[in-house]
């Protein structure tokens, strides 16, 4: 996938008090496009990252969609999250 669209399909990581504590669950959450699907987010997340996505959940909420990436076991989300700045 190229990243013009990755870019396209996440648009920015989403943090709270309660997703920050994900992290420790190798699970990262992210603020998606309306009108993608779970394979679509996981291919930009693998894209944009370089990383494994082992799952990937999705919730829609008032604030848009929320994409819960759950990482493989080979790869960090607290390393990713700091990495991306949100932590």
């Amino acid at each position: 996938m190229r990243q013009d669209d990755a870019m396209k399909i996440v648009k920015f990581p989403y943090i709270t008090e309660k997703t920050s504590m994900l992290i420790n669950n190798n699970t990262l959450t992210f603020i998606t496009d309306a009108k993608v699907d779970k394979e679509k987010v996981k291919e930009a997340i693998e894209s944009l990252y370089n990383v494994k996505v082992d799952k990937v959940n999705i919730l829609i909420s008032k604030k848009g969609k929320k994409a819960y990436v759950h990482l493989a076991k080979d790869y960090s989300a607290s390393e990713l999250a700091s990495k991306i700045g949100i932590v």
